[in-house]
C-alpha cells in the first residue's frame, strides 16, 4: 500500500474534522471570545500568565504528544496498519479531540480548575476527591513511562553498541535544547523581545545544538540519566511557567512540526523511489500474534494517538491558566488532537515501511528494537532513499532527538500537574493552600508534594517499558472516559447539548475496565504461581484503577439521570 495514499487521506479527514466537527462543538458549547480568560482575572506572573495563542500552542502540543503518538500506533500495528489507521483518524475526530477541547473549555470557565474541580461542580466533593486521587495514580505512570522512554534514548554506556553515538548525541542535543528555551524565555518575557524574530534565533539556535550534538556526545549509565531526570523534573515544575514551560515547549513545537515537515518530504521521495510502501499487514486478524484480542486492547495500545486521558490533565491543568481568549480554545484544544493524530498515522507509516526489520515483523536489526528507533529508523529510510545514505544518520538522530524532547516536555508537565492536584486533594471547599495547617499543610507544600510524585514515578521508571505501558494505556484511556464524564455532567447542568459525549464516554469507560479487568484474572494465576513484582504491580494497579473509575461512572450516570428529569436549566 502506497504511504502517500494512506497519509493524504489521513490528512483530508482529519482537516475536515476540525473545520465542521470542531467548529459546530464551539457553537454547541457556547465559547464566547468577548469573556474574560482565567490568565487575565487570576493572573500571578506564575502559573495564570496570559500566553501568546501560538506560544500557548506550541507548550499545548509538546505536552500532550510526548512520545505516545509513536510508541502507541507502533505497538498497535501488530493488529495490521487499516484498524489502528481508523482508530487514529475517526477516533481522534469525534472522541480524542472532542475530550482535549471539552476539558480545556470546562477548565476555563472553572478558573482553570483541573477536572476535578469541575466534577465537584455538578458530582460534589466526594466525587472531586476520587478523580484527583485517580488522576494522580495515573501521573504517576506517565511519570514512570516517560522516564523509561527518555533514560532508554539517552543511555550509552557501550562503545560498540549500535546505539552509542546516536544517543549520547540525543542526550547532548537535549541539554543544550533546556539551556536554549531558557535564554529565549528570559528576552520574551523579561526583555519584551518580540516574539517573530526571537523564534528565529530560537530555531537557529535549535539548528546549531543539533549540530553540536552530532559532534559530542555525552556518554552515561541509565542510572545516572534516571537520577538526572528526577532532578531536572522536579526543577522545571517548580519554577514559574515563563522560565522553561512556555518557551522550551513554545521551541520544542517547531522541532515537532519540522520533524512532521520532514516526515511528509520523506514519504512523497520515498514514492518514487519505491521505498515509501507499507509492507505490514492490512489485518492480522481479530488477535495479534501474543493472543490479545483487537478489542479492547487496540484501543488502549494505540492511546495518544487517538485519545488520551493525559491530554485532559494539561487542557485544565496548565493550558487553561495561560489562554489569552477563548476564540483559541478550538485551535489549541481540538486542533492540537488532530494534529496529534496525524503524527499517530506517520508513526504507524513509519513502522509499515521497515517492517521486516523491526521487532514487530520479526526482524532482528538492534536499531528497530524500540518505537522510538522503529519510528526514527522508518523515517531515515524514506528519507535517505533519495537523499543519499550519509543522511539516514542525521535523519536517524533528529528524530530520535524529537522524541526524547516531546517526552521531558510530557515529563515536567506531569509533574507539576501533581503539584496542583496535591493542593487541590488536600484543601477543604473555601480553603486556600495558605489556609492548610499540620499534615496537610505539609504535603501540599509544593517541593514536598513534587518531590513525593518524583521519587514514585521515577523510581518506577526503573522497570521495563513494556511493564508499564501495559497499565499506562489502560489507565489512560479511562482517565479519558472519566474525563468525559466530568464534562458531561457540567454541560448538562449549565444546559449546553452534551450528547455528543454520550458514546465516546461509554465506549472508553467498556473499553478500558475490559482491558483491566482481564489483565487482572490473567495475571491471578502468576501470582498464585510466584510471579515477579512487575505482574504483582500490574495487578494491584488495575484494581485501583477499576474501582476508582467504577464508583465515579456510577456517580455520573445518577447525575446524568437526575438531570434528565429535570427542566432544563438557563444556558451559560
Amino acid at each position: 500500500m502506497s504511504a502517500l495514499l494512506i497519509l493524504i487521506i489521513a490528512v483530508v479527514l482529519l482537516a475536515l474534522g476540525y473545520v465542521f466537527y470542531g467548529s459546530w462543538l464551539a457553537k454547541q458549547w457556547g465559547v464566547d471570545p468577548s469573556r474574560e480568560t482565567p490568565a487575565h482575572t487570576s493572573y500571578d506572573g506564575k502559573d495564570f500568565v496570559p500566553a501568546n495563542p501560538a506560544v500557548l500552542m506550541g507548550h499545548h502540543f509538546s505536552s500532550i504528544a510526548g512520545a505516545g503518538p509513536i510508541n502507541g500506533p507502533i505497538q498497535a500495528a501488530v493488529f495490521g496498519w487499516v484498524p489502528v489507521f481508523l482508530w487514529c483518524v475517526f477516533g481522534g475526530i469525534f472522541i480524542g479531540a472532542m475530550h482535549d477541547f471539552g476539558a480545556l473549555f470546562a477548565s476555563i470557565r472553572h478558573n482553570g480548575g483541573s477536572v476535578g474541580e469541575i466534577m465537584e461542580d455538578s458530582m460534589g466533593e466526594k466525587s472531586k476527591k476520587l478523580f484527583i486521587i485517580f488522576a494522580l495514580a495515573v501521573l504517576i505512570l506517565v511519570i514512570a513511562s516517560f522516564t523509561a522512554v527518555v533514560a532508554g534514548t539517552f543511555v550509552s554506556v557501550d562503545p560498540s553498541a549500535a546505539t552509542y553515538a546516536a544517543n549520547g548525541s540525543t542526550a547532548m542535543t537535549s541539554i543544550l535544547f533546556i539551556v536554549i528555551a531558557s535564554i529565549f524565555g528570559f528576552f520574551v518575557y523579561r526583555k519584551n523581545a518580540p516574539v517573530g524574530p526571537a523564534t528565529i534565533a530560537g530555531i537557529v539556535g535549535i539548528i546549531a545544538i543539533v549540530i553540536i550534538g552530532q559532534a559530542a556526545g555525552l556518554h552515561f549509565s541509565r542510572t545516572f540519566w534516571v537520577v538526572f531526570i528526577a532532578v531536572y523534573v522536579t526543577v522545571a515544575s517548580l519554577l514559574p511557567v515563563w522560565i522553561l514551560l512556555q518557551p522550551r515547549d513554545y521551541l520544542s513545537s517547531f522541532l515537532l512540526y519540522g520533524m512532521m515537515a520532514i516526515a511528509v518530504i520523506a514519504i512523497v521521495g520515498g514514492t518514487f523511489t519505491g521505498a515509501a510502501t507499507v509492507e505490514a499487514p492490512a489485518f492480522y486478524g481479530w488477535k495479534n500474534p501474543a493472543g490479545q484480542p483487537l478489542f479492547p486492547f487496540l484501543f488502549i495500545t494505540v492511546a495518544c494517538g487517538a485519545c488520551s486521558g493525559f491530554h485532559s490533565l494539561i487542557s485544565s491543568g496548565t493550558s487553561s491558566k495561560q489562554i489569552n481568549n477563548e476564540k483559541d480554545a478550538q485551535i489549541i484544544g481540538y486542533g492540537s488532537m488532530i494534529i496529534e493524530s496525524a503524527l499517530g498515522v506517520i508513526s504507524l507509516i513509519a513502522i509499515g515501511v521497515v517492517w521486516s526489520q523491526s521487532s514487530a515483523g520479526g526482524g532482528e536489526k538492534f536499531l528497530l528494537s524500540a518505537p522510538p528507533t522503529i519510528f526514527a529508523g522508518g523515517i531515515a529510510t524514506m528519507f535517505s532513499s533519495f537523499a543519499g545514505e550519509k543522511s539516514y544518520g542525521l535523519i536517524y538522530n533528529l528524530f530520535t532527538l524529537a522524541v526524547s524532547v516531546f517526552a521531558l516536555t510530557s515529563l515536567d508537565s506531569a509533574t507539576r500537574l501533581c503539584r496542583y492536584l496535591f493542593a487541590e486533594l488536600l484543601t477543604p471547599i473555601g480553603k486556600t493552600r495558605e489556609d492548610l495547617t499540620g499534615a496537610a499543610a505539609f504535603f501540599a507544600n509544593p517541593i514536598v508534594s513534587t518531590l513525593i510524585m518524583v521519587v514514585i514515578g521515577c523510581g518506577m521508571g526503573f522497570m521495563g517499558l513494556s511493564q508499564i505501558w501495559s497499565v499506562f494505556g489502560s489507565a489512560n484511556q479511562l482517565l479519558a472516559g472519566v474525563a468525559m464524564l466530568a464534562v458531561c455532567t457540567w454541560l448538562g447542568k449549565i444546559g449546553r447539548n452534551n450528547k455528543m459525549f454520550f458514546f465516546p464516554m461509554c465506549f472508553m469507560l467498556v473499553a478500558t475496565l475490559c482491558a483491566l479487568c482481564i489483565t487482572i484474572f490473567g495475571n491471578i494465576p502468576k501470582l498464585a504461581a510466584g510471579a515477579p513484582w512487575g505482574t504483582w504491580f500490574q495487578t494491584i494497579w488495575s484494581v485501583i484503577l477499576v474501582v476508582l473509575a467504577v464508583v465515579l461512572a456510577v456517580t455520573a450516570f445518577k447525575t446524568l439521570s437526575a438531570q434528565a428529569k429535570q427542566p432544563k436549566g438557563k444556558k451559560a
